[in-house]
């Protein structure tokens, strides 16, 4: 028998590190090439490099 514990934060975050994952092999099996460059990367993960600091947006905020 399983026993299923509450979800915690840590489930989230794992949960979004998996969906990351994914977009990014999804990505690199469509490259051209054998790797993905760094802007590819950033693109995928949609982190935004200004000149100031990175901004990674919440996976909450991109579901809606």
């Amino acid at each position: 028998m399983v026993t299923l514990s509450p979800r915690t934060v840590s489930d989230h975050v794992a949960l979004a590190e998996i969906e990351l994952c994914g977009e990014l092999m999804i990505a690199a099996s469509a490259a051209i090439g054998e790797r993905l460059s760094a802007d590819r990367i950033d693109e995928v993960l949609d982190v935004k490099v200004t000149a100031e600091r990175t901004t990674v947006p919440r996976q909450a905020e991109q579901r809606g």
